[in-house]
């Protein structure tokens, strides 16, 4: 259990995730909260990794720390992917054992399952089949975390869990043109149709994908829950066993963000569809006692507001 007094690092703190982490940790009382700025401390520099571990001497870790991004990025840079990915955890997962920090959270992704796993996608099904290509370099780094953590707590006995979320979305995303996750992607594509004024929405692939959605302020709630819980398995899906496809996000965001309007959407097919469906299996977060709430309008329209911030 996480004592209010506790030394708590969370990796990452900028990012979507590590940001929510931080602020559910002080929304609960947490005070003793270790971050540090990615240019004062570069988590791919194992010898610097290790040194800031020894000094801080944190009880417990939450590695949000990742190079992500959308199919673009992941398939065009799949060496700075594979690699960046695969030394951030390794130095934060190997310096918390060396330092004896027996208590950590890595998040992995609901890519690290194959491409055509049957469906909805069980905990079992890791390594069950081929990955999709476009973010395999990352999926792959993904499941060595877990195997990592797995192989720690089994010759160590160190307490390291992971957790699979589902595509999430929130606050402080990222809304680059080529980099984003589809769903912040759609919001700014959306919103600019709106300021200009258009009435055509331009979509990658033909729209049929399925996609799940978590908003972020459930997955870091998540994480301090499972953080708090004890559990016999290594790693757990987390999401909302519920999916949609990309066309009908467009609509639901199109009647949040540009509402009254009617929008003509377009399938660009010469562009990937990516994986055909993803959606979780969560019984067994469900099992522990965890499960997501927050409404998906009310998470849009609290995304939108802090993107409209953004931006202005």
């Amino acid at each position: 259990m996480i004592n209010k007094k506790s030394k708590i690092f969370v990796a990452g703190h900028n990012g979507l995730v590590g940001s929510a982490i931080v602020r559910k940790l002080l929304d609960k009382g947490y005070k003793n909260i270790i971050t540090i700025e990615k240019n004062n401390l570069d988590l791919t520099d194992q010898s610097k990794v290790f040194n800031f571990l020894k000094k801080k001497k944190p009880k417990f870790i939450f590695i949000a720390a990742a190079k992500v991004g959308g199919i673009y990025s992941n398939n065009k840079f799949r060496a700075e992917f594979i690699h960046s990915n695969l030394s951030i955890q390794n130095n934060v997962i190997h310096g918390a054992y060396k330092c004896n920090i027996k208590n950590l959270i890595f998040l992995g992704s609901s890519c690290v399952y194959p491409k055509l796993c049957k469906q909805p996608i069980k905990e079992e099904y890791l390594l069950n089949g081929i990955l999709e290509n476009t973010n395999e370099p990352y999926a792959i780094a993904k499941i060595a975390g877990i195997k990592m953590c797995e192989s720690y707590n089994y010759q160590y006995q160190t307490n390291y869990k992971c957790l699979m979320p589902t595509n999430t979305f929130g606050p402080n995303d990222n809304y680059d043109s080529l980099n984003s996750h589809f769903f912040p992607s759609l919001i700014k594509k959306i919103h600019t149709i709106k300021k200009n004024k258009k009435d055509t929405l331009t979509l990658w692939g033909n729209g049929s994908p399925k996609r799940e959605l978590i908003f972020v302020d459930d997955l870091a709630e998540a994480c301090v829950f499972f953080m708090n819980k004890k559990i016999k398995e290594t790693f757990i899906n987390i999401g909302t066993g519920k999916d949609l496809t990309i066309k009908e996000y467009a609509n639901m965001l199109l009647k949040i963000i540009y509402p009254g309007k009617k929008v003509k959407i377009k399938f660009d097919k010469s562009k990937p569809n990516g994986t055909p469906r993803k959606v979780l299996n969560i019984n067994l977060a469900k099992k522990y006692g965890w499960v997501a709430k927050t409404d998906i309008k009310k998470a849009i329209e609290i995304t939108y507001r802090d993107f409209i911030d953004k931006i202005s």
